[in-house]
Formats: C-alpha cells, structure tokens, sequence
C-alpha cells in the first residue's frame, strides 16, 4: 500500500463536472493498493497516517497530527501509484485487481471515519479531476513495504 498525503488548505474532487467531496484544512490522501495488502496494513496505514505530525504550532514546528488540528481528508483511490516504467509506456501490473482494491479502499475509508475524522470520497475507479492549494507544500509518501 502507498500513501501520498499532501497538506492542504482546501481540496475537492470532481466527476462528471459536479464536485462530489471537498475538504478544507487537512490532508488530500492518493490511495493505491498491491498484491499482499491486507486489512491490518491498511490499520496500520491509518494509525500512521492520523498521528503524523506535520502540521505547525504555535512555535512553527511540525509538532501537531491531523487530529490535533482537527483537520479533514479528502481520499482519492490512485492505482497509478503502482506503475512500472519498463519504457514509455506504464504497465500497472503491481497494482491490486479492481474489485479486491475497491473492498480495501472502501476499508480505508470507514477506518478513518470510526476514527471521528471528516472524510471526503472520489469515486473509486472514475476519471476524477483533483484541486487542491497543498499547504507549505508539504508532501510525505508512505510505503507499506517499507514501513511495516
């Protein structure tokens, strides 16, 4: 499982030209999943991804979590996060089959919002146009692999 969490100021999603999620402080998060993740990778991936503490306090140190500033999610399900160049052309042959991504995503999400957070969605599988004013910029990627 790969994670790019970006810190925002707002972010939204569009789908067929209508905006389906929009966030404003917080993390927009781009999701992708590889053979072997499991529902206690992604566990760890969330206790991970909402104890990060790169948001600043009052001495501007990146000293506080998403839950510390109570901040929102916008989660966007990425499975070109697992392309192969072997040339000019992507092959995304690492990335999870369609419909056993699609249960952990959707995993992903209900974790995140048991854990009292504001989640906002894309729609998993769809031509998604993403915007967002990334914050700093900051931009951390997180790899299952190489966390865990």
């Amino acid at each position: 499982m790969k994670v790019i969490i970006q810190r925002s100021k707002k972010a939204s999603v569009e789908v067929d030209k209508k905006i389906i999620g929009k966030i404003n402080h917080g993390y927009v998060l781009l999701i992708g999943f590889t053979n072997g993740d499991t529902k206690e990778i992604v566990d760890k991936m969330i206790n991970k991804i909402i104890n990060l503490r790169i948001f600043s306090d009052n001495d501007d140190k990146l000293n506080l979590s998403l839950k510390d500033v109570k901040g929102s999610i916008l989660s966007i399900s990425q499975f070109t996060l697992y392309a192969k160049l072997n040339g000019k052309r992507p092959s995304f042959i690492e990335a999870l089959k369609f419909n056993e991504a699609k249960e952990l995503y959707d995993y992903f999400n209900y974790k995140l919002k048991s854990e009292k957070i504001d989640v906002q969605t894309g729609e998993f599988g769809a031509d998604m146009k993403v915007s967002l004013i990334n914050d700093g910029p900051v931009t951390i990627i997180i790899d299952s692999k190489e966390e865990f």
